[in-house]
């Protein structure tokens, strides 16, 4: 397979990725007055993020945040972002307030407040998961297997899958999407924690079961895909955020990338790092000149079509999570394309003024209603909780030697 290369596109340097992380940490830091206690929407509206309640599925990439900047504050000064003055105990006051969501994600999973979707690991993994790795935290890990618990209520064992979302005994519901991929980490953390390998052999079947249906014959891939209730047997792919059923969702396609890199990672299975090959290809063939996707890779230039740029993020990081299962000469390629998109993101989506948003990255896109999809219009061109997440995320594995949270 011959693989993309964008020889005119420079990499984000090491420069860069210090001034990016320094001004992620430090918005976070500034953040914690108005998101402490509560949580950022899922996205922003006019660029800032306004608080909710620990009730979305969207809640943890907030308090991965957190987190992440706790491990850059314990390294770096961290500065007020009014004056310029280095603010002091950084790291502790990020502390408290990662140990503060901490107990509120184990209150929700005890209470089972809007819980009953397969959204868990992107819930606990960058939350709690996280804590109990960073520092010890017995509440993290008290609620992040609560919540590999639920997460495998919603498992069918005719078809073997994880269910995403709605009612188990409902016909229209019968359905994976590829976003859980990335769920499936706190499966496995879960059956390594316990000892009971009912957690790793569910999560599994349902990488199996996914990897055989939504990835298409040319490697793009469905959101969504639809079981027989009575067989289990593939039915049909369809979509709900991408723009038509037979396009390619910008973010599915990046949560295809990454969540191959996991699936390698946890099974070992040499194949994955194939369709991780051919995956990501697609994902880098159909994007536009400037490196910034559309919301769908049905878009790649001359249109007024909003972008996504969260999915650059994401996919960065699936290819910095592959590269460490690669061959060696063999992760350099991987490694620069990252940069590459970083670069892109950093230069034309990063947020450098406090006064004008709250958040970290533009030009995200939540869910863009079309005449093919039947999803809402919310939260297009504006900051979203995962792309902000994921761009640090992205930015820190390139820094440090990271011991990831999923």
């Amino acid at each position: 397979m011959e693989k993309t290369v964008f020889s005119n596109h420079l990499e984000i340097t090491d420069r860069e990725m210090e001034t990016a992380l320094d001004y992620a940490s430090s918005a976070v830091l500034a953040n914690l007055k108005d998101f402490k206690d509560k949580f950022q929407k899922a996205y922003s509206e006019d660029g800032f993020y306004h608080p909710i309640e620990n009730d979305y599925w969207t809640c943890g990439f907030w308090t991965g945040e957190v987190w992440l900047a706790y491990e850059y504050a314990k390294a770096h000064a961290v500065k007020n972002l009014t004056d310029g003055s280095v603010v002091p105990d950084a790291a502790e006051a990020l502390k408290e307030a990662g140990e503060v969501q901490v107990e509120s994600f184990l209150h929700r999973i005890d209470e089972k407040i809007e819980v009953d979707h397969h959204d868990m690991g992107f819930l606990y993994s960058p939350s709690c998961v996280a804590a109990y790795k960073l520092i010890g935290s017995k509440k993290g890990k008290e609620a992040a297997i609560k919540a590999a618990d639920q997460l495998i209520t919603r498992f069918h064992p005719v078809g073997e899958f994880i269910q995403a979302w709605g009612p188990m005994n409902a016909p229209e519901n019968y359905r994976l999407i590829i976003d859980c991929l990335l769920n499936l980490p706190l499966l496995y953390w879960a059956s390594e924690e316990t000892g009971d390998p009912k957690y790793q052999e569910i999560a599994e079947k349902h990488i199996h079961t996914a990897v055989a249906n939504v990835i298409r014959e040319d490697y793009s891939t469905w959101h969504t895909f639809f079981f027989n209730m009575e067989t289990g047997a593939p039915d049909h792919g369809a979509t709900c955020q991408g723009y038509r059923d037979g396009s390619a969702w910008a973010r599915g396609q990046a949560w295809g990338i990454y969540g191959m890199a996991l699936a390698y990672r946890y099974t070992g299975r040499e194949e994955y790092i194939e369709i991780f090959r051919h995956v990501t290809e697609y994902f880098l063939q159909h994007l536009p000149e400037d490196l910034v996707p559309y919301w769908d890779l049905e878009f790649t230039s001359g249109n007024e079509q909003p972008r996504d740029s969260s999915s650059a993020s994401i996919a960065a990081c699936g290819m910095l999570e592959m590269v460490k299962y690669l061959p060696k000469e063999e992760r350099g390629y991987y490694v620069t394309i990252a940069k590459q998109l970083l670069k892109a993101v950093y230069d034309t989506c990063a947020v450098r003024d406090f006064t004008k948003s709250n958040g970290l990255v533009l030009h995200s896109t939540y869910s863009n209603h079309s005449p093919y999809n039947t999803c809402d219009h919310k939260g297009v061109d504006e900051c979203n909780s995962w792309g902000d997440y994921f761009y640090m995320e992205a930015l820190t594995r390139l820094t440090k030697d990271w011991e990831q949270y999923w």
